[in-house]
């Protein structure tokens, strides 16, 4: 593969746009239910993010090899534990994907009532239809080559970062503080809001690992150090001062109800023109964060295949240094996913898909963060303050995953304990490299 196929832009707004994806547009809505002080849970969901992106750079530092945490846990534990962190990365990814095409077709509501899931005329059959073609179309951008999807990125991230950036300076001056206060709705004291908050929050970091997977595709660790650590720093700046802005300028009882709120905050700051641009510039920010899950999700499968963790199909290359076959079999789970999530209420099958997506990749981003400790050893954690920071990272990702429901965390356990027979059965006797 070439080592120099991403660049350090590429790879930076690989991590911008793979968090700054639908999320932001869509989530002022889904957490004014817990009240203005969600954006506690940002600032609180943000420093979490960073200590994990440190611990992703240092990480990616020891091991420059594709397949991000998967490589990590690989080395730090063996091939069972390798195999475990791939499976549920990789079913991470794709109930992410499945998301992001849900809350990207959501915004396309503004602009026509059939795709709007708070309208009679709304078509859930025709809604998946879309989402389906996305899905394929950006499967097959990925198949054709990899600095293609990179160079589509950066032009995506360029595209869906300015309508933020636009509403949140221009917004500042339409904040009323009568929106901001009382902090909390009903749901009990504050911590319990804060932290019921921060389960969707965490949804918009997700991703924030993303450079570190194409790694022998990059120029190197320091892109992907920099491209991780400030791509989570610049992120995480512009959810709370957006959020902030949007739950500022639209009361919380009409916030909670909006399918899509930062048209409607263009409604208010420059008319009904400005807003469909934003509706559409929101689709553009979810599929550009989708065509970045979808570049990681061959690497994923390719690089367990490659060790001999997967099926050897999946280690086969194209004459363009693509894993095909990692993404068709992907992108057609993701259709199966999509088709058993339809539902009536857009944000109903979101806000189900998210929690899901969240839980996985927080068991990962603590086995990681477990594997960095290990691999730093108790005897050096003590001599550096910088190696507190997975300490920090693990506690957090501890804390974020018991602040899950009873359900999600069940349902999580279960495809967690469903792919240990297949390690067992299939790969425990062959040779891992």
């Amino acid at each position: 593969m070439n080592k120099k196929a991403l660049s350090t832009p590429i790879l930076f707004s690989l991590v911008l746009g793979n968090m700054i994806g639908t999320g932001i547009y869509l989530l002022p809505a889904s957490l004014a239910q817990y009240g203005t002080i969600s954006l506690a849970a940002w600032i609180y969901t943000s420093i979490g993010a960073v200590f994990l992106a440190l611990t992703f750079a240092h990480l990616n530092k020891r091991f420059t090899k594709t397949g991000g945490p998967y490589a990590f846990c690989k080395a730090a534990y063996g091939p069972f534990i390798g195999f475990i962190v791939a499976y549920i990365y990789w079913a991470s990814n794709m109930v992410s994907i499945a998301g992001i095409a849900v809350a990207s077709i959501g915004y396309l509501g503004f602009l026509t009532p059939v795709l709007d899931a708070n309208h009679i005329a709304y078509q859930p059959h025709l809604v998946l239809l879309i989402e389906l073609a996305i899905v394929w179309t950006f499967a097959a951008i990925n198949m054709i080559d990899i600095h293609a999807a990179g160079v589509t990125q950066l032009i995506l991230t360029i595209i869906k970062v300015t309508p933020l950036i636009l509403i949140t300076v221009v917004g500042l001056g339409h904040v009323h503080l009568d929106n901001i206060f009382p902090l909390t709705a009903s749901h009990g004291n504050a911590f319990q809001a804060i932290s019921g908050a921060a389960t969707l929050t965490f949804w918009a970091y997700i991703g924030l690992e993303t450079a570190t997977v194409p790694a022998e595709n990059t120029e190197g660790a320091k892109s992907i150090y920099i491209a991780t650590v400030f791509g989570t720093l610049v992120t995480g700046i512009i959810y709370i001062l957006s959020s902030f802005v949007i739950m500022g300028m639209i009361p919380t009882q009409e916030l909670v109800h909006s399918q899509f709120p930062f048209s409607q905050a263009g409604v208010m700051l420059f008319g009904t023109g400005a807003a469909v641009i934003i509706a559409i510039c929101a689709f553009i920010s979810g599929v550009g964060a989708l065509n970045a899950c979808t570049l990681i999700q061959g690497q994923i499968v390719f690089a367990a295949a490659r060790d001999g963790l997967f099926p050897k199909i999946f280690s086969k290359l194209s004459k363009h240094d693509v894993p095909v076959a990692g993404q068709i079999l992907s992108s057609v789970i993701i259709t199966i996913l999509l088709c058993l999530t339809i539902s009536p209420k857009l944000m109903t099958q979101f806000n189900m898909i998210i929690l899901l997506a969240g839980v996985l990749t927080l068991f990962t981003y603590l086995l990681c963060a477990l594997a960095e400790l290990k691999l730093i050893g108790f005897s050096h954690l003590i001599k550096k303050k910088m190696n507190f920071i997975p300490v920090l990272a693990c506690a957090y990702s501890l804390w974020m995953i018991l602040s899950f429901d009873l359900k999600t965390l069940l349902i999580t356990f279960i495809l967690i304990v469903c792919c240990m027979p297949l390690y067992f059965i299939f790969f425990r006797n062959k040779k891992v490299c």
